[in-house]
């Protein structure tokens, strides 16, 4: 990613000998974290188990020597890095730096071992993806209440500090076994200047939770786009997958607006203006399904606040602040309630652990099928 890298960073050298290095998460803009800190001795943190890989590295499950838990170490990619450190680690890095809140993932410290960049983070069981492709899992409206609430909560937080997530997705929020949730992966994620838009790459969010003014193109916004993703996710904790599943740009566009309808310049005022707006332009007037489709499953208030996220003008897209306000989390019935019992469910679940789940279950019907077709052509 473009931008640029902070005065005096150079990565730490490759030796032989087994170096490990703790950099403290507290420095700031003003005191930069320190090239050559005192090393420690041996490894404080025991790695158990992989447990999620990104564009940016590997995430491990680790223990720590000195019984103080486990905690989740975060391999920053060195590979390719001619140039030193990466910018986006760096980004990633100070940004966290600054942030103190139950609801976002918690940056303790930096470790350096065998020439590896490692942040450590508060290590959190599972991650919403993992979760709603369990079936183990059972959660009352009054649990997907409080995860949404949560969800929200974190991100006023982000937004009252002028910090854009960019990755809102169920890999990327968090959940431990008391049923807390945190978002986490501020890869993406970037300061923002309330007063004065400014331009940004439009190239961010995972696609299906991406939001359609970024589909066409715009590069000037704000926290409007994390809200989008906000209602996509609110929406995916009820019927446990994701809504718009498009397979690329054009696509997303065409299922979201088969499902909320053909946005029109009289309800969305800079449509029009939009860069890719006449290339991408619907072509079929769709009416909205939302209420149709989800009607059922959950309640008027909470599909009011849904769509507020879902607003396709950004300017009347909800905020967080809105949103929590609602009555759907202030005053209706059930009210929110923690979702604390995922501590009796076993195992932990990750995106990653789901997808090797799927891949399980995909090998074993095809050997199941492989030898019926094999049993037939004996009979036969």
């Amino acid at each position: 990613m473009d931008g640029p890298q902070r005065n005096g960073r150079s990565p730490p050298s490759r030796g032989k000998r087994d170096r490990t290095e703790m950099i403290p998460a507290q420095a700031s803009e003003s005191q930069p974290i320190p090239v050559e800190p005192k090393p420690l001795r041996g490894k404080p943190y025991e790695k158990v188990v992989q447990v999620g890989e990104g564009t940016y590295g590997k995430v491990y499950k680790a223990r720590n020597r000195e019984g103080l838990g486990l905690v989740a170490l975060k391999r920053i990619r060195m590979e390719g890095e001619k140039d030193g450190f990466p910018v986006t680690a760096m980004r990633e890095i100070k940004l966290l730096q600054g942030l103190e809140h139950e609801n976002v993932i918690r940056l303790h410290e930096m470790m350096v071992s065998h020439g590896s960049v490692y942040m450590v983070f508060d290590y959190m069981e599972h991650d919403l993806t993992g979760v709603l492709n369990q079936a183990q899992f059972h959660f009352s409206e009054a649990h997907l209440k409080s995860l949404s609430q949560q969800m929200l909560s974190g991100l006023s937080y982000l937004h009252r500090k002028s910090i854009l997530h960019r990755d809102l997705k169920g890999s990327n929020i968090l959940l431990n076994s008391q049923g807390i949730l945190k978002l986490a992966d501020f890869g993406l994620a970037r300061f923002y200047n309330k007063k004065k838009r400014n331009d940004h790459t439009n190239r961010v969010i995972t696609l299906w939770y991406r939001s359609p003014e970024l589909l066409m193109g715009e590069t000037v916004y704000g926290a409007s786009v994390d809200m989008w993703s906000a209602g996509c996710i609110m929406l995916e904790l009820f019927i446990r997958k994701p809504v718009f599943q498009g397979s690329d740009e054009i696509h997303q566009l065409e299922v979201i607006f088969s499902m909320m309808g053909t946005p029109h310049v009289r309800d969305w005022p800079g449509l029009g203006g939009l860069p890719w707006y006449e290339l991408v332009k619907p072509k079929v007037e769709y009416a909205s399904r939302l209420v149709d489709m989800f009607g059922s499953t959950i309640s008027g208030p909470g599909l009011t606040v849904i769509q507020g996220l879902l607003e396709y003008d950004p300017a009347r897209r909800l905020t967080a602040d809105e949103a929590l306000s609602d009555p759907y989390f202030v005053s209706e019935l059930p009210r929110p309630e923690t979702p604390s019992h995922i501590a009796e469910v076993k195992g932990e679940w990750h995106e990653m652990e789901a997808k090797q789940d799927r891949a399980r279950k995909r090998h074993q019907e095809g050997q199941a099928l492989a030898a019926e077709a094999a049993s037939q052509t004996k009979q036969a």
